[in-house]
């Protein structure tokens, strides 16, 4: 007897590979997956990296990368689409091309697109040029119908040191100005604090999402996690703020349940959610 089983909600991460599989689009398959949804891809680079860090970048062609959506999208259709790890101004000029083209962005009855501005190492160091973070606040965030930046992503895109609730309304406000619907503004880099905040804008009302600061060194492919099981929870039909909530809370866990990997800094874990359902 064959089983034929409905097809599942799809989304669609745009981003690098991690060759330690912590972080970029790896990251972002483990966090779709355990939130049930089918994860496609379009790889923009492939990285050589550890739990160490990176020692190598290659970039895959910018049109290469624009094909890639089109042939997901034409074909399999995604509720829901993200970035991550651009790497290039050619690379976000063709993704803000092509996501035009296939009705991903802003807008009634078009696919919602979160953008994670990737534009900072671990370490709060840029890892794009200036002209390409002004192609992510120019070409992305006016389609992004949430933008989810890091406080040092806040630092270079829009200028604005993050220390405490005022500072970041403010770089919240900053960001929104720049065209995002929403903005998500991550709290998790601001040590010191005994709670990690993070700050959802949509110009006129927020909504703020905290909860205890965990103590592991174990963070990586955070950031790519929470934005991938937002685009999950839009990709099953929630509202914005629902969605984030969701994605809140997953993340909450999977920082909880992290665990050592190689010499360096270990991943987040989506084994609890996916072993919940075996």
């Amino acid at each position: 007897m064959t089983a034929v089983n409905p097809t599942p909600p799809r989304a669609l991460t745009i981003a690098g590979s991690d060759s330690g599989g912590a972080a970029g689009l790896e990251a972002d398959l483990r966090a779709m997956t355990a939130c049930g949804v089918h994860g496609c891809v379009a790889v923009t680079a492939v990285t050589v990296q550890n739990s160490l860090g990176v020692s190598g970048v290659h970039l895959v062609p910018a049109e290469t990368v624009a094909a890639q959506v089109r042939a997901v999208v034409t074909d399999i259709g995604v509720g829901a689409a993200k970035t991550g790890m651009l790497a290039s101004r050619e690379i976000i000029d063709a993704v803000a091309d092509v996501v035009d083209e296939v009705g991903i962005g802003r807008g009634p009855r078009r696919t919602p697109f979160v953008v994670d501005p990737v534009a900072a190492s671990m370490r709060g160091d840029p890892l794009l040029t200036e002209d390409a973070m002004e192609a992510i606040r120019t070409r992305l965030f006016p389609r992004a119908e949430l933008a989810t930046p890091n406080l040092d992503e806040v630092r270079l895109l829009a200028g604005i040191a993050v220390t405490d609730a005022a500072t970041a309304r403010e770089a919240a406000e900053a960001l929104h100005a720049m065209g995002p619907r929403y903005v998500l503004v991550k709290g998790g880099h601001l040590r010191g604090s005994p709670e990690v905040v993070d700050l959802l804008f949509d110009g006129e009302q927020t909504w703020e999402f905290s909860g205890p600061r965990i103590d592991t060194p174990h963070v990586h492919g955070a950031g790519d996690a929470l934005a991938s099981a937002t685009c999950a929870a839009l990709a099953r039909g929630l509202s914005m703020p629902d969605a984030v909530a969701s994605a809140e809370r997953y993340i909450r866990r999977a920082v909880a349940e992290s665990y050592p990997l190689g010499a360096g800094v270990g991943p987040v874990s989506p084994f609890w959610a996916v072993q919940a359902h075996v």
